[in-house]
C-alpha cells in the first residue's frame, strides 16, 4: 500500500535532572487521525544506533541529514522508478499495535540499499486523545482568527461603499457635463467645416482646370518624342535581328556540346544529389524547427504588447467601477465560502468516523495484496536481468552504427571535392567551347574572303579570254605572223602597242628559249596552245605559312632562267602551295592580256626578250 505519510522532527531539551537533548520523531497521516507512530532517541541511544548500522555522523547533525534524506525521497516520489523510497515495514498482517520500522532504501539496478532504518511504536490512547486535542486546538485557533479577519473586511467594504458610491454620483454629474459641453463644440466644427470644404472645392475647380491645359501640351510633346524613338527603336531591331541570327547559329552548335557534356554530367549529379538530399532532409528539419520557435516567440510579443496597450486604455477609464464591483463580490464570495467550509467540516469528520471502521476491514485485504506483489517483484527481477542483457547488446549495435556513420561522412566528403574537381573541368571546357567558336569565326570569315577571290578570279579569266579573242580576230584581218613555239604550236602574236617586251601575270613561271627567225615584230613570248594551269585554294586554317612557292617544269630543251622565281607584284602568300587545295584547271591558250595585267599588276623585273612560258602550277591560299 502507497500513503502519503507527515514526518515531524523535533529536538526536546530536559534540564531536570541532568541537561539531555533527545530527538522526538512523530508520524502521522492527515486522511487517518489514528496514525500515529513515535520515536525518541537521546545521544545513549544513537550512540548504539551509529555503531548498529555504520552512520558517520553525529547527533547534532544527524536531524538535517534525516531531513536530506527525507527531501530526495519527496523529490522522486513521483517518477515512475523512484531512486530513493520511504518503507514503512510491520511484522503483523495489518498495522494495530505493533512496532514498525521505517527504512530509507536507494534503489539501484543491483541491489536496494537502506541507509537508515528506525523503530517506531504506536501510540497509546492517551498519545492519540494528545493528538487529536492538539489537532482539534489548531483548528479552533484557526476558526477563531478567520472570524476576526472576516469582521474586520466586512467593516472595511462597508467604508468603501460609501466612499465608491460618493464618487460614482460625483463622475455621473461631470459626465453629464462633458456630454453637453462636447455636442455644443461638434456643432460649431460642422458649421466651420462645411464652410471650409466649399472654399476648397472651388479652388480644386481652378486648379483641375489648370492641370487640364497642362496635360494636352506635355501628351502632345510627348507623342512626337515618343514617334521619334518608336522609328529608332525599329532601326534598332532590324539591327538586332541580323546580329540574333548569328547568335542563334553559335548557340545550336555550342548547346550539341554542352549536351555531351551534361549528359557526362548527369551520372554525377546524381549521385552527389543522393547525398545531398539526406543532408539537406536533416538542415530542414532543424531550420524547420528554429523558424516555428521564432515565429512563436514573435507573435507571443505582438501579443503582450496588444494585451498591455488595451490594458492600460481601459484601467485609465474603467478602474473605479470595477474596483468597487471586485470588492463586493469578493466579501460576498468569502462569506459563502466560510459558511460552506464550516459545513463540510462538520460533515467530514463524520465521513472521517465512518472511513475508521471501513478502513479497518481493507487492512486485511491490503496484506493479502502484499504478500502477491512480493511475488511480482521477483518475477520482475528476473525480467530486469533480461532487459539489461538485451540493453548490453543495442549499445554493441549503436557503437557499429556510429562507426557507419563516419565512414559515410568521409566519403560525403571526397564526394565534395571530386564534385569540386569536375566543375573546374567544366569551367576548362567552357573555355575550350569558347576558344573554338572564335576560331569557328575566324574560319566562317576566311572562307568568304577565300570565295571572293575566286569570283574575281573567274570575273578576270573571262574578261581576258574575250578580248583575247577580239585581238586575234584583228591580227589575222591584218596579215600580221604568229610564232612558232618549240612544240611546234603557233605562239600568240606580240602587242607593239603595249610596249612591253615580257609576259606580265601571277599565274606564269617564266623559262628562256631560243626565239625563232621568222619572228621579227615579236618582242614578248606568249604561252603555247597545249599549256595549262592549276589554281588551288586552300581550305585548312591551321596551316597557315606565308611563303611563296611556284613550280615550274623546265622545258627539255631549254635551260631555266635565273629570274622565274620573281611573281611580278604579286605578294608570295598567293603562289604557295597546298597539299589540301583545290585545283582550278582547263584554262585554253587565250591567256592574260599583258596591257590589261600592266594595270593591275606591277612588274618586279624584266626578264630577256628569249623567255618562253612553260605550263606552271600557281597556287593561291584562302
Amino acid at each position: 500500500r502507497r500513503l502519503n505519510v507527515r514526518v515531524n522532527i523535533e529536538l526536546l531539551s530536559i534540564s531536570n535532572p541532568v541537561h539531555k537533548k533527545d530527538l522526538a520523531v512523530r508520524l502521522t497521516d492527515d486522511s487517518d487521525p489514528f496514525f500515529l507512530y513515535n520515536l525518541v532517541i537521546s545521544e545513549e541511544d544513537f550512540q548504539s544506533l551509529k555503531s548498529q548500522q555504520g552512520l558517520l555522523v553525529d547527533f547534532s547533525a544527524f536531524p538535517q541529514k534525516f531531513i536530506d534524506l527525507l527531501q530526495q525521497c519527496i523529490q522522486e516520489q513521483n517518477k515512475d522508478i523512484p531512486r530513493f523510497l520511504l518503507q514503512l515495514v510491520s511484522s503483523a498482517p495489518v498495522l494495530d499495535h505493533t512496532p514498525v520500522f521505517l527504512n530509507v532504501v536507494e534503489t539501484n539496478p543491483f541491489k536496494h540499499l537502506t541507509h537508515l532504518s528506525l523503530k517506531f511504536l504506536p501510540g497509546n490512547d492517551a498519545e492519540i486523545k494528545k493528538f487529536l486535542a492538539s489537532c482539534l486546538k489548531c483548528l479552533k485557533e484557526d476558526k477563531m482568527m478567520l472570524e476576526e479577519k472576516l469582521r474586520k473586511t466586512e467593516e472595511d467594504l462597508t467604508r468603501q461603499l460609501s466612499y465608491t458610491q460618493q464618487n460614482l454620483s460625483e463622475k455621473s454629474r461631470e459626465l453629464d457635463k462633458l456630454k453637453n459641453e462636447w455636442t455644443s463644440f461638434t456643432t460649431a466644427l460642422k458649421t466651420t467645416h462645411t464652410q471650409e470644404l466649399t472654399n476648397e472645392k472651388e479652388r480644386a475647380l481652378q486648379a483641375q482646370a489648370q492641370y487640364q491645359q497642362q496635360h494636352e501640351q506635355q501628351k502632345k510633346e510627348l507623342e512626337n518624342l515618343h514617334q521619334k524613338s518608336i522609328q529608332q527603336l525599329q532601326n534598332r531591331l532590324s539591327e538586332l535581328e541580323v546580329i540574333n541570327k548569328d547568335l542563334t547559329e553559335r548557340r545550336y552548335k555550342g548547346d550539341s556540346t554542352v549536351r555531351e557534356l551534361k549528359a557526362k554530367l548527369s551520372g554525377i549529379d546524381d549521385e552527389c544529389q543522393r547525398a545531398k538530399q539526406e543532408v539537406l532532409s536533416l538542415r530542414r528539419e532543424n531550420t524547420t524547427l528554429d523558424a516555428e520557435c521564432h515565429e512563436k516567440e514573435k507573435l507571443v510579443n505582438q501579443l503582450q504588447t496588444r494585451v498591455a496597450v488595451l490594458e492600460q486604455e481601459i484601467k485609465d477609464k474603467d478602474q473605479l467601477v470595477f474596483r468597487t464591483k471586485e470588492v463586493l463580490d469578493a466579501t460576498q464570495e468569502q462569506k459563502v465560502i466560510l459558511e460552506e467550509s464550516t459545513e463540510k467540516k462538520q460533515s467530514h469528520i463524520e465521513k472521517l468516523e465512518m472511513t475508521i471502521k471501513s478502513l479497518s476491514a481493507e487492512l486485511l485485504k491490503a496484506n493479502e495484496i502484499i504478500k502477491k506483489l512480493q511475488g511480482d517483484l521477483k518475477t520482475l527481477m528476473s525480467k530486469l536481468k533480461l532487459k539489461n542483457t538485451v540493453t548490453i547488446q543495442q549499445e554493441k549495435l549503436l557503437a557499429e552504427k556510429e562507426e557507419r556513420l563516419q565512414k559515410e561522412q568521409r566519403e560525403l566528403q571526397e564526394m565534395g571535392q571530386s564534385l569540386r574537381m569536375k566543375e573546374q573541368e567544366v569551367c576548362k571546357l567552357q573555355e575550350q567551347l569558347e576558344t573554338t567558336i572564335q576560331k569557328l569565326e575566324e574560319s566562317k570569315q576566311l572562307l568568304k574572303t577565300n570565295e571572293n577571290v575566286i569570283t574575281w578570279l573567274n570575273k578576270q579569266l573571262n574578261e581576258i579570254q574575250m578580248a583575247k579573242k577580239v585581238e586575234s580576230a584583228a591580227g589575222t584581218q591584218g596579215g600580221g605572223r604568229t610564232a612558232i613555239s618549240p612544240h611546234g604550236m603557233p605562239d600568240r602574236p606580240s602587242f607593239l602597242s603595249s610596249g612591253i617586251n615580257h609576259p606580265i601575270s601571277p599565274l606564269y613561271a617564266f623559262q628562256n628559249f631560243p626565239e625563232p627567225t621568222h619572228n621579227v615584230n615579236s618582242q614578248c613570248p606568249v604561252p603555247k596552245a597545249g599549256t595549262y594551269f592549276s589554281i588551288q585554294f586552300n581550305t585548312e586554317l591551321s596551316k597557315m605559312n606565308r611563303c611563296s612557292d611556284v613550280q615550274t617544269v623546265p622545258a627539255t630543251s631549254h635551260p631555266a632562267n635565273k629570274e622565274n622565281g620573281d611573281h611580278l607584284g604579286l605578294e608570295p602568300k598567293y603562289f604557295k602551295k597546298k597539299d589540301d587545295s583545290i585545283p582550278l584547271r582547263g584554262l585554253s591558250q587565250n591567256t592574260l592580256n599583258s596591257e590589261y595585267l600592266k594595270a593591275y599588276l606591277p612588274t618586279k623585273a624584266q626578264p630577256s626578250p628569249k623567255a618562253a612560258v612553260t605550263p606552271t602550277s600557281a597556287y593561291f591560299p584562302g
